[in-house]
């Protein structure tokens, strides 16, 4: 199969990557970026025949069109605004579609071409790479291992190793995606229905063998598509942020002075718009590409053979010193790699616009995550008898 990834970066790197090397059903992998010479940097890290640069401006509706012929699947790794207009590409080219995700509002006008997708006989998958994305395919595997169940609390985090004062965060992905996280509302199941509750909030304390003290508090978007999914299923589902401890009121402190804020003001006689003077800021002072742990857990609760029955989901991912990879670019980037092959393949439950906890098998889609070795610890105690 030929895969084209749109975007350089980070994940960009890690996705053509897993394509490269840990795929042996590609033939040939295409990178594309806005500045060529981030293309062949990817190219040159990465070390691989299969892999190709190219330049391509992603706000070329017709460019991207050229681009996309003779892909089975294309993969972005480029900020959130340009998927939607991507995923109409897609269909144009019937190649096959899936992306980092970053917004609702997007994945919701995706979602829309769901008609136009199955016409064209390929897959939009939106919101693939770790949250959204791998977490929404592990909520289903975890779900189904229930006859029913009650709730699902899902806990993600990119944590530095050497945690820097005075956040303790490096920027392992776009600060744009990080503002939004916590600044816009985050989706959840409460009482068995929908409802949206204010990201920095709900803080609590959790723990990880051999951690620091951490905590975990509301974001946004990293439920997706689930409590629509689950809604009607479940009495209880959310999503949060770890961070080690101290980090939510840190930043919450400049959330409430208005650094996020997108308004334009005048400071000196020369307008500006604070959240992107913060997001500069943020991009010169914090660390970044530093070695990494990604930490996932997963918590279910529900009834199994008459008994209710707690089921836990660890996983703990470090920086790779041998393929000098992050934690991070693998967690985010292999998923979005794995379904993009899953696609390609016709290893689908079903075709169209469509949430990934629809359309992915989650045993196919674990024993993949396995092969990459980002391994599951799973646990699971019987509560009560019913």
């Amino acid at each position: 199969m030929n895969v084209l990834v749109l975007g350089a970066g980070r994940m960009g790197l890690g996705a053509v990557y897993d394509l490269a090397h840990n795929s042996p059903e590609v033939r040939s992998v295409t990178v594309g970026d806005f500045h060529l010479k981030n293309s062949q940097e990817t190219v040159r890290a990465v070390g691989s025949d299969k892999v190709k640069a190219v330049r391509i401006d992603a706000s070329d509706h017709a460019s991207v069109v050229d681009l996309m012929r003779g892909h089975d699947s294309a993969i972005s790794c480029v900020n959130y605004w340009y998927n939607l207009e991507l995923s109409k590409a897609a269909v144009e080219t019937q190649t096959n579609f899936c992306d980092l995700g970053g917004n609702n509002y997007v994945v919701d006008e995706q979602l829309a071409l769901d008609e136009k997708a199955k016409e064209a006989g390929i897959n939009i998958i939106p919101d693939c790479g770790l949250a959204p994305g791998m977490v929404s395919v592990l909520a289903m595997h975890g779900a189904q291992r229930f006859d029913s169940v009650d709730q699902i609390h899902i806990r993600v985090g990119g944590l530095p190793q050497r945690p820097k004062p005075p956040l303790d965060y490096q920027l392992v992905f776009s600060v744009e995606g990080l503002i939004n996280e916590y600044v816009e509302s985050a989706r959840v199941i409460r009482n068995g229905e929908i409802t949206e509750v204010e990201s920095m909030t709900e803080l609590e304390s959790l723990s990880f063998e051999g951690f620091p003290a951490l905590e975990a508090f509301q974001t946004s978007g990293g439920t997706s598509t689930l409590p629509d999914t689950f809604l009607g299923k479940i009495k209880e589902l959310d999503y949060k942020t770890i961070r080690y401890a101290g980090h939510c009121e840190k930043f919450k402190t400049m959330i409430d002075l208005g650094l996020c804020s997108s308004e334009e003001i005048v400071a000196d006689f020369v307008k500006v718009v604070p959240r992107k003077v913060f997001g500069e800021l943020l991009q010169r002072n914090l660390p970044a590409d530093e070695p990494d742990h990604v930490l996932v857990r997963l918590e279910f609760t529900g009834r199994k053979n008459g008994t209710e029955s707690t089921l836990c989901y660890d996983i703990v991912d470090s920086f790779d010193e041998k393929t000098n990879l992050s934690a991070m670019m693998r967690t985010t980037s292999f998923p979005a790699s794995i379904i993009a092959q899953m696609m390609a393949a016709g290893d689908v439950m079903m075709r169209g616009a469509t949430p990934q906890e629809k359309a992915i098998d989650p045993e196919k889609f674990v024993a993949e995550l396995a092969r990459r070795s980002i391994l599951i610890r799973e646990s699971e105690r019987a509560t009560a008898a019913v």
